[in-house]
């Protein structure tokens, strides 16, 4: 597969310490990439349609989109988690992985990954 890992811009050296010490396992290529779509969405949760928007944007009926997030219970966080995958099933499936399919080393009970991809539009003729 081709795949663009993204994180925000004072992650970027992180990402490629990560892809360069996983190179071997890799069968097709891996690149880093900035990607920032407004503010945190642990913030109030305004960034929520920008980053919706982008990841319609960057999705096509073939990409698979690996969304790792440590889940927050403080204030706004519960609410803002909700409306966020409330919106995102609008226009995209999404597939939890299970705790026991991940990294044994680093799995965590508030840490999930999520499998997305786009629903299937239906033409119309």
């Amino acid at each position: 597969a081709n795949v663009t890992v993204t994180d925000l811009e004072e992650l970027q050296e992180l990402l490629r310490v990560n892809i360069e010490n996983n190179k071997h396992l890799v069968t097709g290529s891996v690149q880093a990439k900035v990607l920032k779509c407004g503010k945190y969405l642990t913030s109030f949760g305004q960034s929520l349609e920008p980053l919706l928007k982008t990841l319609k944007d960057l999705t096509g009926p073939d990409t698979r989109v690996l969304c790792c997030y440590e889940q927050r219970t403080m204030g706004k966080n519960p609410e803002i988690e909700r409306k966020y995958f409330e919106l995102l099933q609008r226009d995209f499936e999404l597939e939890k992985i299970p705790l026991d399919k991940h990294d044994e080393e680093y799995r965590s009970e508030d840490i999930h990954i999520m499998n997305i991809h786009r629903k299937q539009t239906v033409g119309c003729f």
